[in-house]
């Protein structure tokens, strides 16, 4: 017996029962309730303050004006679809809907309709990544941060987080390269500073320090994602320095720069326009520069 397969589908059962788009995966799991406690999917009344947060929730950032103009709907027409909830030590602890349970409070209400559930930590934690990715509010660096449990948390690999979310498996591995960029880096995404777009142009760059220049830059200038993808091609591929034309010089002229060069051992360079010019030396040392003043100066005697 492989306890791997098993932990798979004990997850997957969980899952199924919370999940509508996820019921393929498995059966629901039996009830494990106590007598006294509602029958499954048996809507209850639950005061706010006995349900803690989830302590798997994977999203960090929560919009404002959106939680603001949902509570303003909960005032007016109440919360249309329960959160669900598990037993937890006498209180309750959130498994989804974290957003309608914040926005019940902002809207003065004291209590909030809930589907009791009896889950694993597992199954929770599990039911909270997924469906937090398949209602696709995540920010990209929470989403990759998902995607990266669902792989450490539960051993599932690319293909199998692909089946349960809905998402195609090269964006997962997108996501997952995600967490590779600077710390610096991801908090510009996080904020919003920087698009997954930008990112993933920045992503081509092996150099750490190299992604965060381009990142800060790229925010200071209020680049766009196809200006820092050509940003990162010149980075990968710098042009060569120019080269300088071959000159054109007089055979005789030419005569003259090799009789100097071999006279003094230095490099001569005679530049030379319609017989008006200049003749230049280059020394490599001072005592190159002593030695040649010293055969300029010599007077024939």
């Amino acid at each position: 017996m492989n306890p791997t397969h098993d932990k798979r589908k004990a997850l997957g059962r969980g899952l199924a029962t919370l999940l509508p788009a996820a019921r393929g995966i498995q059966a629901a799991i039996p009830s494990q309730a106590a007598p006294t406690q509602p029958a499954a999917d048996a809507v209850r009344d639950i005061p706010l303050d006995l349900i803690d947060r989830n302590p798997y929730q994977t999203r960090v950032h929560f919009d404002e004006l959106a939680l603001n103009e949902l509570a303003e709907s909960i005032k007016a027409s109440g919360v249309v679809q329960p959160i669900t909830v598990r037993p937890n030590s006498g209180r309750f602890q959130l498994i989804t809907g974290e957003r309608r349970w914040l926005a019940s409070g902002r809207a003065g209400k004291t209590t909030v309709p809930a589907i009791v559930r009896q889950v694993s930590n597992e199954q929770a934690m599990e039911i909270t990544i997924i469906e937090n990715l398949q209602r696709e509010d995540l920010n990209p660096v929470e989403q990759a941060r998902a995607f990266e449990r669902l792989a450490r948390e539960f051993a599932l690999t690319q293909e199998q987080m692909a089946q349960r979310t809905g998402k195609d498996r090269s964006s997962i591995s997108n996501f997952l390269r995600l967490l590779k960029l600077p710390p610096e880096v991801l908090t510009l995404v996080e904020s919003a500073k920087l698009s997954f777009g930008h990112a993933k142009a920045l992503m081509a760059l092996d150099s750490q320090e190299a992604m965060l220049r381009l990142a800060q830059r790229a925010v200071q200038l209020s680049m766009s994602v196809r200006q820092v993808e050509g940003a990162v091609y010149n980075l990968l591929h710098p042009e060569p320095p120019p080269v300088k034309p071959e000159r054109l010089l007089d055979p005789n002229v030419r005569e003259a720069e090799q009789q100097l060069q071999r006279s003094l051992g230095l490099r001569v360079q005679i530049q030379d326009k319609k017989g008006k010019g200049k003749i230049v030396l280059e020394y490599k040392s001072l005592e190159d520069f002593d030695r040649v003043l010293e055969m300029l100066s010599a007077r024939p005697q």
